[in-house]
């Protein structure tokens, strides 16, 4: 009770200084002004939780004053005080948003217990918007998985900068989750009841982008039947997601550049500017300070864009994330299996080798990946053979090399598979062309990939030949050798041929 602040209006002094003493007793914070003008340069200035105002006075009388509290701030709460009960004015103001009206000289149990009233409820009101809007969070975002360092700085500078109307530029690789930061930001913010519009900068032709963002009038252009508001004005009230704003011609920055200074744009075939309301939030995956340096985008606008930036960390750089983002995807992908424990779902040399991997496209190359594994594996829990075969041949190297790092040994049938594997991957799984460059028959390296897993032994074996005799490790061993000697026979030959001068 003792937050809430009543503002009085009303042209006698002494009404302001009765009401203020009765309210101040039970605890409120009052001020008093006697026209409707000085209220409203209260209001614009300090959060008001309760207006009471005469109906009569010069200038601007109650019903005025009303319209213009609700344009400033329509949760404020006014309630009207006319001289008469049944004046109709009065009645006529509760219909416009009043909560409700009182007779001047009404006893002071009925002046307290309508103020306690007006103002419970708004404190419902308020507390049901702030509910709904955790709703909206809760039910429409997308949840960002991360507890690295570098995810929980992304996440501290959201919560600095949801609730501000500044200009922020996310930069990170393509995959990172840039546009669920976005949506992060508009939901966490005073704009969440407001559209979040989301554009491709870089996926919308040239010759239609400027239409598609500004929007054109009926005739600008052939095909222009009608008039289109473009995607600026749809964000109004909200906010405005250009991804990939390095693709932006320079046409185009230019009026982009007006749009962040002026808040207004020219539709196409318009000569009137049009006023948006609205957040920008851009993001992209290149380096925009060298595109600057290279002339290929405008300074000015660079600037305006960059008054907050975010940098995401790739994947590679925060590989501890990997085990609860493939904890999210599975709870997603396989909700009825899924137990909650992650061991249950994938195994541990299946984790090890998502983790030895690159991850050139990020999160978003994680959940196809996983996407892929959950529908193709053959048993309940995901192996390494249920994952790409680049991951294969990663998972092999890192064997051998922490054998190798532990002092362990290194046998042959290792290094033999780690090789099989990685020409496989070279060739992108040519069978008939992985075994021409490794020198062995078709259906020596079919045996070969069965006994690593990597072929499913039921597969039917088109174009092999079961008869052919296969090539033991042995008779590899003797070739390498039988090589060697005979490059070093043909070096001693041309060592005692003399050298031919062209």
């Amino acid at each position: 009770m003792a937050e809430d602040k009543i503002l009085i209006v009303d042209d006698e002094e002494s009404m302001c200084q009765y009401l203020a003493i009765l309210l101040r007793k039970e605890g409120y914070e009052v001020l008093t002004v006697n026209c409707g003008v000085q209220a409203l340069k209260v209001i614009a200035k300090q959060k008001i939780d309760l207006v009471m105002t005469d109906i009569q006075m010069p200038k601007m009388d109650g019903i005025q004053l009303l319209k213009g509290i609700k344009a400033l701030d329509p949760s404020t709460t006014v309630i009207i005080m006319t001289a008469y009960a049944s004046e109709q004015s009065a009645i006529d103001a509760v219909n416009l948003g009043a909560f409700s009206y009182l007779q001047k000289h009404c006893k002071n149990d009925e002046i307290r217990m309508v103020v306690r009233n007006a103002l419970a409820l708004r404190q419902a009101r308020t507390e049901n918007t702030e509910l709904k809007k955790k709703l909206t969070r809760t039910t429409k975002s997308k949840k960002i998985i991360g507890q690295s360092p570098g995810m929980r700085s992304v996440f501290k500078m959201v919560e600095k900068i949801a609730s501000t109307s500044a200009t922020v530029l996310i930069k990170g690789e393509s995959g990172t989750g840039k546009e669920l930061i976005a949506q992060s930001i508009h939901q966490y913010s005073g704009r969440v009841d407001g559209p979040f519009v989301a554009i491709n900068c870089g996926a919308i032709p040239e010759t239609l982008l400027e239409s598609q963002l500004f929007g054109h009038v009926k005739g600008s252009f052939t095909g222009a039947d009608r008039d289109h508001d473009g995607f600026c004005r749809q964000a109004c009230g909200g906010t405005i997601f250009l991804d990939e704003i390095g693709e932006t011609p320079h046409a185009i920055q230019v009026k982009l550049l007006r749009m962040l200074q002026e808040r207004e744009i020219y539709p196409v075939g318009s000569s009137k500017p049009v006023k948006v309301d609205l957040r920008v939030v851009a993001a992209t995956n290149r380096d925009l300070e060298q595109e600057v340096a290279e002339g290929n985008f405008r300074i000015d606008l660079f600037y305006r864009l960059n008054v907050i930036p975010l940098n995401l960390p790739a994947l590679r750089a925060r590989i501890d994330d990997i085990p609860l983002l493939v904890d999210h995807f599975l709870r997603r992908l396989c909700p009825t299996e899924y137990q909650g424990n992650l061991s249950s779902m994938i195994s541990d040399a299946a984790l090890k080798a998502l983790h030895a991997y690159d991850w050139p496209g990020n999160v978003r190359e994680l959940e196809n990946i996983i996407e892929r594994a959950s529908i193709i594996r053959d048993a309940e829990v995901i192996t390494v053979n249920d994952l790409p075969l680049d991951l294969q041949v990663e998972s092999s190297s890192e064997q051998i090399a922490g054998q190798m790092s532990v002092g362990g040994h290194i046998t042959l049938d290792d290094l033999e598979k780690a090789h099989i594997l990685a020409v496989l991957e070279s060739t992108n799984g040519a069978r008939k062309q992985t075994s021409e460059i490794l020198g062995i028959n078709a259906s020596t390296l079919y045996r070969k990939l069965k006994k690593y897993g990597v072929q499913d032994p039921d597969e039917v074996q088109d174009g092999l030949d079961e008869d052919e005799e296969g090539v033991t490790k042995s008779d590899l061993l003797n070739a390498v050798d039988s090589a060697l000697r005979e490059a070093d026979v043909e070096a001693s030959k041309m060592e005692d041929e003399p050298l031919e001068v062209v």
